[in-house]
């Protein structure tokens, strides 16, 4: 073979470990992650130098070790011809000694500060991706969250991430570090033999074939891995959050069975890809193995013949080797975290491309006094197909009460999402304040509201965190004086903790009328132009409620209120009273107005005072 030839075989070879690299930062899922790779591009490039400066030394040091053995060659032979020179030989042995010991711990602390450098830049990419996924999370609208289960966004955010960290950490440490010293052996080896380096690299292709072969099957069995363990997580959050009804019906073994099968599935598909990437390593060894063999072959063949004019390149090209055998070693490893990687990266970019469905059209601030008006509003939900309320037309002016009186599923909490703008009507209008509600600032309207939703959720902080969750400058006197307001005040003093006992998950210790108390307390924290209470006095009997909507009234001088509920008693003083069934207006009036049409309002009133009485 020719020098041009066995140049361009060479070259092939060389080019490999940058194509890798290439195709590493350019596959199509992880390409999304490159903005971040760009944001701590210069943290990036000093641990690639540091790479490169320990790289360089280890390989320094291999090339030193053949000297050494070439100068034991050289002494032993003349050992006998002068004491003299071999006392030289000594000196010089001496400084590769030190060469060799002190070169690895020099390529030890580059080693150190790459990974320092490297492995801390994935922990602040790690910390970008959490944060812009939950921001995506708060951005998207509630129908999404209606399609998609919370144990799979949970674990979107928490097992998908840790792969994707891992691809921006080891993965590309890795690559680079075999790029690198690859590239640095490579030339070394060419320097010393170019027909001894070809026969060391025959065996490289093979893990390249390997690689191109099983990273396919890797990748599936990946995303159907990460699959079923989303599957996992939203079966454990519905079985904890349900834990309740599960003991009270005894079904504690059936749940029991169904995690287990599901498990056994998960095994199954672990077990599954854990012998795919177990198919690596061996095989990387073997063949690295027989890079050695042929050194160890064509190496003393080449000396015989005199090609190789001395044992220390031998030597070296064992030391050579043996540095490329963890690299790639490795590069099984790190396909099997790219692949993982992909695979969590698609899916978490199916929610952060997601376009949430409300939008913000206005950025400048525009402040909410209160006003109301439906023009003909219909809207169906589109997940079920249901069509929530139809052509409905009203209005409520500022400072004004409005009570809603319905059965289940005619649509009031419809309206009340409608006013938030948690979904957009499908036709006619929505005006507040005379104004389009897509011409408000979407967060101006919101901060407006004050908005009582009929689950009373609580989060599992302490009651008083609770009640300033929306102002959490308030202080405890404003927080005791709204809490009385509410009529809360004095179970909250009967507690143990008081203010600061801690509700539990979904507030789980306190009884449905204590959250529904506890929300309308938050609700009223901070000032608001509208005040909607959606059934949040079903929980409680009729003279606390009684007690509440007189200090409701009071509260709500000059705020527009929305009162939606089943009891006429919450809405019998209100301004004006909507009576809905199946999404459509039956009647609209005053209390007095509507009882003496004597409808089904008045049907209503009086089914519900004889059933007081």
């Amino acid at each position: 073979m020719c020098d041009d030839s066995k140049k361009i075989e060479a070259q092939r070879y060389y080019y490999l470990p940058i194509k890798a690299l290439v195709l590493f930062f350019t596959m199509k899922e992880l390409s999304s992650l490159n903005k971040y790779i760009f944001k701590y591009k210069y943290r990036l490039l000093l641990g690639f130098l540091f790479i490169a400066l320990s790289n360089y030394f280890t390989v320094l040091a291999a090339k030193y070790v053949g000297e050494a053995i070439n100068l034991i060659g050289l002494a032993i032979q003349n050992k006998k011809n002068s004491l003299a020179e071999f006392e030289e030989y000594k000196l010089e042995l001496i400084k590769y000694g030190l060469i060799i010991v002190g070169f690895p711990i020099i390529s030890g602390v580059f080693r150190f500060a790459m990974r320092q450098t490297i492995i801390v830049t994935s922990r602040l990419i790690e910390f970008d991706l959490r944060n812009d996924i939950y921001k995506q999370y708060q951005q998207l609208s509630i129908s999404f969250y209606k399609r998609n289960k919370v144990g799979d966004l949970m674990n979107r955010i928490t097992e998908d991430i840790v792969s994707v960290r891992m691809y921006l950490g080891p993965g590309i440490m890795y690559i680079v570090d075999l790029a690198v010293l690859f590239s640095i052996t490579l030339i070394q080896m060419l320097f010393e033999s170019r027909e001894l380096t070809l026969f060391a690299l025959i065996p490289l292709p093979i893990l390249s074939i390997l690689i191109y072969t099983v990273s396919g099957k890797i990748n599936k069995r990946s995303k159907k891995v990460q699959e079923i363990q989303s599957d996992i997580s939203s079966f454990i959050q519905d079985s904890f959050s349900g834990i309740r009804i599960i003991k009270s019906y005894n079904n504690e073994s059936i749940i029991k069975e169904k995690y287990k099968e599901k498990s056994n599935l998960f095994q199954e598909k672990s077990m599954e890809l854990s012998k795919i990437e177990a198919f690596f390593f061996p095989i990387m060894i073997l063949t690295v193995g027989l890079s050695h063999v042929l050194i160890l072959f064509m190496g003393g063949y080449l000396y015989i013949n005199g090609i190789v004019n001395n044992l220390g390149t031998i030597a070296q090209f064992f030391l050579y080797i043996n540095m490329l055998i963890w690299p790639f070693t490795a590069l099984g490893w790190v396909s099997s975290i790219i692949q993982r990687a992909s695979a969590s990266q698609k899916r978490i970019n199916e929610f952060l491309l997601e376009e949430p469905e409300i939008k913000n059209f206005i950025e400048t601030p525009t402040p909410i006094k209160g006003k109301i008006e439906f023009k003909n509003v219909s809207f169906v939900y589109t997940n079920t197909g249901i069509e929530a309320i139809k052509n409905i037309s009203f209005s409520v002016e500022q400072g004004k009460t409005l009570a809603i009186i319905g059965k289940t599923g005619s649509g009031k909490t419809t309206i009340a999402e409608l006013i938030s703008r948690l979904y957009d009507i499908d036709s006619g209008e929505i005006f507040i304040d005379n104004q389009p509600i897509k011409k408000l600032n979407l967060y101006d309207l919101r901060t407006s509201i004050g908005f009582v939703p009929q689950d009373a959720f609580l989060f599992s902080e302490s009651i008083h965190d609770n009640i300033a969750f929306a102002d959490k400058n308030a202080t405890r006197e404003k927080v005791i004086g709204l809490a009385q307001k509410a009529s809360i005040n004095e179970n909250i003093m009967n507690f143990k903790d008081g203010f600061e006992t801690i509700v539990g998950e979904r507030g789980v210790t306190l009884s449905g009328g204590q959250k529904q108390r506890i929300s309308i307390a938050r609700a009223l924290i901070k000032e608001r132009s509208i005040l909607i209470f959606d059934d949040s006095l079903s929980a409680v009997d009729t003279e606390t409620e009684e007690t509440i909507l007189t200090n409701l009234i009071k509260l709500s001088k000059e705020k527009t209120t929305i009162i939606i509920t089943h009891r006429v008693s919450s809405a019998k003083n209100a301004d004006k009273i909507i009576v809905l069934n199946e999404g459509e207006i039956v009647e609209y009036g005053t209390h007095e107005t509507l009882m003496s049409e004597k409808k089904s309002y008045f049907t209503l009133y009086s089914k519900q005072l004889n059933e007081k009485n």
